[in-house]
């Protein structure tokens, strides 16, 4: 190709946009510091789609069209099946996203290795044959038809389609894809989304699920253009701290249903376990009771579940009080903090604070305050919650405890696990029964009054 048919466009790495020159400031999003030089070709060229020209584009009337009910392909774990929806859709275009080392890869793997039914192709643009092959040993699986190729070419990968004609293709990962049409390198911006364009394409034409695997910046989001996000049916981000056994997945978008689903996993020898009950590996079993420990229920999408705080506050050694906080809100601690010393009269200005979410968890429900003061409280007069209670309410400036939603599944999920008593907020029982409940239920109204209720 010709220098003079190669061309420089600057294009913004958060929104996908181009310009014909360099700015500091993306004129379509407004981000900074995001645009990136690439060489394209002036004239570029389409890759064709392995069923391409079978199926000619029709303009139809709504009440024309038939709404195929096509069943969903149910995979082997149910966390994954429930945040999808219910299944693969076929002809839907999945990313799944998260940090280096956090499973991505393996929590496909094992799951594509137990489907009998469907022929796959898990395309390799990172790892190796035999690197995938020690994995499948180690997650203890095999399979005679998940078929593996290590490409990074997308002409050569729709090659190896037509050859194969799989059921479900997954592609690991979309960032090491590159297309001989454009002059750039992969993972740039223009790549990403042409390479995602064509895949989508044959996805829709084919009505072949794929499953792209894709990576994550420093700040947690997804890395290329963002209409990398827009052009695909589902997003699925897998979260959680490498330190810690357990992983979260949750759906930031989902076309196919909804995105209040969560999935939990445990990370052990032979890959990832599914946590049907959350619940119960959150919580420490202790035989004494401890100070400083209090049980929120907190609610991760539409899936409720008791968790500890941990809290410790003692005496500043150094003059200055030290604030640390592990999967919490450090801010909202620290107004927490200020509401105990100006509503409720506690002295904590000059002592050391430090929380703790137990199981590694980041949690951001409001409705865990009740249980972060209880936990300061707790440790800071030196005596322990009662066994037994749990707590949900959102704290306010003025020191009232404030109602939160979905009430009736915490006290549900509380009741369950054995909770003798639960402190909610007052008023926010309207229109549920509780005789049918085995949980005592103590409504409070300020902080003060929940003080009142655990150490009187």
């Amino acid at each position: 190709m010709s220098r003079k048919n190669v061309k420089s466009v600057w294009y913004c790495n958060a929104c996908g946009a181009d310009s014909p020159k360099w700015a500091g400031k993306c004129p379509a999003c407004g981000a900074w510091n995001t645009m990136v030089e690439e060489k394209i070709s002036s004239a570029p060229q389409r890759t064709p789609s392995p069923v391409a020209g079978r199926n000619r584009s029709v303009a139809m009337a709504v009440n024309d069209i038939q709404a195929l009910d096509e069943p969903r392909i149910k995979l082997p774990s149910q966390e994954l099946n429930r945040v999808l929806g219910g299944g693969l859709v076929p002809g839907s275009l999945v990313l799944l996203g998260g940090e280096p080392g956090i499973g991505k890869s393996t929590l496909v793997l094992q799951n594509l290795l137990s489907i009998k039914s469907k022929t796959i192709l898990y395309v390799s643009g990172e790892e190796s044959a035999t690197q995938l092959k020690l994995r499948a040993d180690r997650i203890g699986r095999g399979s005679d038809n998940c078929f593996i190729v290590c490409e990074t070419s997308l002409e050569t990968i729709f090659r190896h389609i037509e050859e194969v004609n799989p059921g479900i293709v997954v592609i690991d990962s979309i960032q090491t894809i590159a297309s001989d049409t454009i002059e750039s390198s992969a993972g740039s911006v223009s790549q990403v989304r042409e390479c995602a364009a064509q895949l989508l394409k044959y996805a829709k034409e084919a009505s072949v699920p794929v499953l792209l695997i894709g990576h994550i910046t420093k700040e947690g989001s997804l890395a290329g253009p963002k209409v990398l996000e827009h052009i695909v049916d589902a997003v699925i981000q897998f979260e959680g701290d490498r330190q810690y056994m357990y992983r979260i997945l949750r759906a930031i978008k989902n076309r196919f249903g909804s995105t209040s689903e969560l999935g939990i996993y445990e990370m052990c020898r032979h890959g990832l376990r599914e946590v049907t009950n959350p619940s119960e590996m959150l919580l420490s079993q202790h035989d004494e009771e401890l100070s400083g420990v209090a049980i929120g229920v907190t609610l991760e999408g539409a899936r409720p579940f008791l968790i500890e705080s941990q809290a410790l506050v003692s005496t500043a050694a150094y003059g200055t009080p030290q604030r640390s906080v592990t999967g919490f809100d450090s801010k909202r601690m620290n107004m927490l903090l200020a509401v105990l010393e100006k509503r409720v009269g506690f002295k904590l200005a000059q002592k050391d604070v430090f929380l703790n979410i137990a199981g590694g968890l980041k949690v951001n429900d409001p409705a865990l305050d009740l249980a972060v003061i209880s936990a300061v409280l707790s440790s800071n007069v030196d005596m322990a919650i009662p066994r037994g209670y749990c707590m949900a309410g959102e704290v306010g400036l003025s020191g009232e405890i404030r109602p939160v939603t979905r009430i009736e599944q915490r006290i549900g999920e509380a009741e369950k696990l054995g909770m003798t008593h639960m402190l909610i907020p007052q008023g926010n029982l309207k229109g549920i029964d509780l005789q049918q409940m085995r949980i005592k239920i103590e409504e409070v109204k300020r902080v003060d009054d929940a003080f009142r209720a655990l150490f009187a």
